[in-house]
C-alpha cells in the first residue's frame, strides 16, 4: 500500500489480528467479525467497520490494518447473509438492529474504552447511517466516505432505472465477499454481456445471465420504480440527520455517483447544528478509494483523532474543502453551497447559448430518439471504470444530441452549487425522457462532461410540457477562452433504461416507438455563477499534488 499510495502516515503501532470472531445479530445469527488492535499496551478508541463485501481484499488493508496502525481498535464485520456470516442479506433491512447488536456485543469487550467511532464507504456509509438513526451513546464520531443513505435513489431517477448502476451493485453484493476471484470473473462477465442484457425486450429478469444469478433483492428494487411506494418505506435514513449530535466527517467526489445523497447529508447536519465537515474531491465512486485514497484517509484519521482522541491538530480550519474542476485547485470554504447568483442561459435556433431572455415559446428546434438505437451514456457518475470526465465529441456528433454553445469566455466563470435545466418540450407520443448536461468546450474545441442529469416527462398532443431537471452540484471554472455548452437528448443508456415510447414501463416494454421531441425557446440552462473573492485558496491537501480530471 505505501508503494501504490505515497502520502500514507507513518506506523505508529504494529497490528495484531482476532478472526473469525462470532457476534451475535439482533435475531442470533451470527455476524463474522475480526478484530485489529495495536500492539500497545494502553487504551484505545473503536472504529465499527460493517460491510456486506467480505473482510479480505481491499477491507482488511485499508480499514483494518491501516487504522489500528495508527491507534484504533478495528472491528471488521460482514453483514448478515455475506462473507460467512448468518441469516439472509436483505438490502437495508436489518443494518439498524445488526449495528446495535454490535455494540452491545463490544460493550463485554475487555479492551473497548467505551468511545467508540465509524467509518467507511458506499454501503458501508449506509449502515453508519442506521446506525446513528438511534445512536448507541458510545458512538462519538461518524466518517461517510462516498457513502449511501437513499437506496431508492442510487437506483431509480425520477421514476427511470439507474440501470447500469444497478447491475453493477448486484454484481458487488453478490459476489465481493466470495473473494477477489468470483468477483472479478463476475465484473467481466457483466462487461461483456451488457448491451445484450440492457437492449433485451422484456428488459425485467433478462440482465440474469450477465449476473449469473438473480438476486432477489435486485428484482424487488428495480420492479418499485415509485418512490412512494410502500416497498421503500423505512429504507432511506435521511431523517437520522435531521436530529444527528455525532461529529460527522463526509467524504465524496464530483463524478461520484452518490455526491448529491452526500450534499444532501451536508445540509441536513447543518441545519441540525451538529458538527460536520466536507471534502470533495475530483473523483468517482471507485477512484475516491484508489488514486484519492491518500485524501481521503488522511481526512479520516484527521476527523477520527479529533473526535476519539481529543486531538484535533489535523483538523482543516473552515468545515469544506472541494476541488475546483478546470483550474486543478483546492479551495477552503465556509460552508456549502457558496453565497450564488443563478444565472439562466437560453437556446438559439443556430445551436448557440445565449443570456438573452427569449420574449416568448416557439420551437427552437426537434430532434427523433429512437430507443432501437438509443442515444448511449459517456462517462458521468457511473459505479463502473467508465465514469468520470470524458471527451464527449462523438457523442454530441449523433442526430439525436442537440447541443447549444456559448461565446468564447473573455474572464473565468466559477460555477459553485446545485445546476438545473428548466426544460419546455413538447413530444409527438406523449412519452420521453430528458438527458441534460453541462460540458465545458476548450479552445481546442474538446467538450469535456462536468455534470449532468435525466428526467421523464409526459406530454399531451403537441402542447409543450414543462419539467425542471436536477443536474447535479459541482464547482468548476470555465476558463478564459472555453466556452459553455449545453447538450440535451432523450436518453443515456445503458446508464438509465431508455424509454420504450409507448408509455409501457421501461421493464416490461415489448415495443418500441421512436418519439420526435420539440425543444422550445423558454427552456433554459440555470448556473449558480460564485463570487470568486470569496473563495479562499488552499493548499492540496498534506503538501501532494491534486489530482486533476
Amino acid at each position: 500500500m505505501r508503494a501504490t499510495w505515497r502520502g500514507l502516515p507513518a506506523r505508529r503501532h504494529a497490528v495484531g489480528r482476532e478472526a473469525g470472531l462470532v457476534v451475535p445479530a439482533a435475531d442470533g445469527s451470527p455476524l463474522i467479525t475480526d478484530h485489529y488492535f495495536p500492539r500497545t499496551r494502553g487504551d484505545f478508541p473503536t472504529l465499527l467497520v460493517r460491510s456486506p463485501y467480505g473482510r479480505g481484499l481491499p477491507w482488511a488493508p485499508m480499514y483494518g490494518l491501516l487504522f489500528a496502525e495508527q491507534g484504533f481498535h478495528v472491528v471488521l464485520q460482514s453483514c448478515r447473509g455475506t462473507g460467512g456470516s448468518g441469516g439472509a442479506f436483505d438490502l437495508w433491512r436489518n443494518e439498524a438492529a445488526d449495528g446495535l447488536a454490535t455494540v452491545a456485543w463490544l460493550r463485554g469487550r475487555p479492551w473497548f474504552d467505551g468511545t467508540l467511532g465509524t467509518v467507511g464507504p458506499s454501503y458501508l456509509g449506509y449502515v453508519q447511517w442506521a446506525l446513528a438513526a438511534d445512536p448507541p451513546p458510545e458512538l462519538k464520531a461518524m466518517v461517510v466516505q462516498v457513502g449511501l443513505h437513499d437506496p431508492y435513489a442510487l437506483f431509480h431517477a425520477d421514476g427511470v432505472p439507474r440501470l447500469e448502476n444497478a447491475l453493477a451493485v448486484g454484481v458487488g453484493m453478490t459476489y465481493q465477499h466470495q473473494g477477489l476471484v468470483p468477483s472479478v470473473r463476475a465484473a467481466l462477465r457483466l462487461r461483456r454481456r451488457l448491451r445484450t442484457a440492457t437492449t433485451a425486450l422484456p428488459l425485467r429478469g433478462a440482465y440474469a445471465s450477465a449476473l449469473g444469478t438473480e438476486p432477489p433483492w435486485l428484482a424487488d428494487v428495480l420492479a418499485h420504480p415509485d418512490a412512494e411506494d410502500p416497498y421503500w418505506r423505512g429504507a432511506s435514513s435521511a431523517g437520522a440527520a435531521e436530529r444527528l449530535r455525532v461529529p460527522t466527517a463526509l467524504i465524496t467526489g464530483w463524478h461520484d455517483t452518490l455526491a448529491d445523497q452526500t450534499f444532501e447529508q451536508y445540509g441536513r447536519l447543518r441545519r441540525a447544528g451538529c458538527p460536520a465537515s466536507l471534502l470533495v474531491g475530483p473523483w468517482t465512486h471507485t477512484s475516491a478509494l484508489q488514486q484519492g485514497w491518500p485524501e481521503v484517509f488522511a481526512e479520516s484519521l484527521a476527523w477520527l483523532r479529533a473526535h476519539l482522541c481529543a486531538d484535533p491538530s489535523g483538523l482543516r480550519p473552515t468545515p469544506v474543502r472541494v476541488h475546483l474542476g478546470g483550474a486543478n485547485a483546492w479551495r477552503d470554504l465556509a460552508d456549502w453551497p457558496p453565497a450564488r447568483t443563478t444565472a439562466s442561459w437560453y437556446p438559439l435556433p443556430d445551436g448557440r447559448l445565449t443570456r438573452q431572455a427569449p420574449t416568448d415559446s416557439t420551437p427552437v428546434t426537434a430532434f427523433r430518439y429512437d430507443p432501437a438505437d438509443p442515444t448511449p451514456s459517456l462517462g458521468g457518475p457511473l459505479l463502473s471504470g467508465t465514469a468520470g470526465a470524458r471527451d464527449n465529441s462523438v457523442l454530441e456528433a449523433r442526430d439525436d444530441v442537440l447541443t447549444f454553445t456559448g461565446p468564447p469566455l473573455t474572464e473565468p466563470l466559477d460555477v459553485l452549487g446545485p445546476v438545473a435545466a428548466r426544460l419546455s418540450v413538447s413530444t409527438d407520443t406523449g412519452h420521453a425522457h430528458v438527458f441534460t448536461r453541462l460540458c465545458d468546450v476548450d479552445a481546442q474545441g474538446r467538450s469535456v462532461n462536468v455534470c449532468d442529469g435525466l428526467s421523464s416527462l409526459r406530454t399531451t398532443g403537441g402542447t409543450a410540457a414543462q419539467v425542471t431537471v436536477p443536474m447535479g452540484t459541482t464547482a468548476h471554472r470555465f476558463a478564459v477562452g472555453h466556452r459553455i455548452r449545453w447538450q440535451i437528448s432523450g436518453g443515456a443508456h445503458p446508464r438509465f433504461a431508455r424509454n420504450p415510447g409507448t408509455g409501457e414501463p421501461p421493464l416490461d416494454a415489448t415495443a418500441l416507438t421512436p418519439t420526435h421531441i420539440t425543444l422550445y425557446t423558454d427552456s433554459a440552462l440555470r448556473l449558480p455563477h460564485g463570487s470568486r473573492p470569496a473563495l479562499l485558496p488552499a493548499p492540496p491537501p498534506h503538501d501532494r499534488p491534486a489530482h486533476g480530471r
